[in-house]
C-alpha cells in the first residue's frame, strides 16, 4: 500500500508548469521551501535526477548518505535527500509510486555498449543529457555522482544483484519534493530503449513548481 500525504496543489496556482520531451534533460533552480511536482504522464517513464546546492556546486546529493540517514535503498514519501555535507537537501512529501531507485546509477553511451553491443553505443543516454545540461554551468563529467531514478524499478535479487525490471507506475502518478534549501535540480528524462526501465519506449514527464507557502 502506497502511503501519501493528503496535498492538494493546483496547477493553476503553480509558478511553473511544463511538459518535459522523451529523451531530454532539464534543469532549474528551486528556492528553499518550493514544491516540485514531478509527474509520470503515461507510465513506466525513468526520470533520472541529480541535486545540487544551487550556490555551491560541490554540495550536491549523496546515494550513500541518503541510505544511510533512512535505513532504505529506496524513495518514498517521508524520504530525505541528503547531500554529501550532511544537509538536507529536499523532502519527499507525497508519491504515489510506492518506490524509487537509489542504485541503478544513469545509462552512458559506454554502458550501452557493455551491456548490449558495440552497435548501441551511439545510442543518446542520460550521462550525455546530464552533460549537455551541466555545460550551461560551467561543469563537466567530474560533476557527475550517483543519481535518483524516479519511477524505475530496480529490486535486489536474493544473492545481491540488481535487477531492472517492468516499471510499477502508471499513466499519472506523481512524486511531490519540497525544497529544504536553494538546489539545482538536473534531470534526463531517460532516453534507454535497451531495458524495461522505459517500457522500451521513452515518453515525456510534466514537471510543475509551486512557490513556498
Amino acid at each position: 500500500m502506497v502511503t501519501t500525504l493528503p496535498i492538494e496543489l493546483d496547477p493553476a496556482t503553480a509558478i511553473y508548469d511544463q511538459e518535459l520531451a522523451a529523451r531530454k534533460p532539464w534543469s532549474r533552480i528551486i528556492k528553499k521551501g518550493q514544491i516540485l511536482r514531478i509527474i509520470d504522464l503515461l507510465g513506466n517513464q525513468a526520470i533520472d535526477t541529480l541535486f545540487y546546492n544551487a550556490y555551491d556546486t560541490s554540495e550536491r546529493y549523496s546515494a550513500p548518505d541518503t541510505i544511510v540517514r533512512q535505513g532504505n535503498i529506496f524513495i518514498t514519501t517521508g524520504t530525505q535527500l541528503i547531500s554529501n555535507e550532511g544537509n538536507v537537501m529536499m523532502t519527499v512529501i507525497q508519491d504515489q509510486c510506492g518506490k524509487h531507485d537509489t542504485l541503478g546509477g544513469a545509462c552512458s553511451m559506454e554502458s550501452n555498449s557493455v551491456r548490449y553491443g558495440l552497435h548501441k553505443k551511439h545510442l543518446h543516454a542520460c550521462v550525455e543529457n546530464y552533460l549537455l545540461e551541466l555545460s550551461k554551468y560551467e561543469m563537466n563529467k567530474r560533476d557527475l555522482v550517483s543519481n535518483v531514478n524516479f519511477y524505475m524499478n530496480v529490486p535486489v535479487s536474493e544473492d545481491g544483484t540488481l535487477e531492472i525490471v517492468d516499471g510499477i507506475s502508471e499513466a499519472g502518478k506523481i512524486i511531490d519534493l519540497r525544497a529544504e534549501m536553494d538546489v539545482m535540480v538536473l534531470i534526463s528524462n531517460c532516453p534507454q530503449i535497451n531495458n524495461p526501465c522505459n517500457a522500451y519506449n521513452p515518453t515525456p514527464a510534466r514537471l510543475i513548481v509551486w512557490d513556498a507557502a
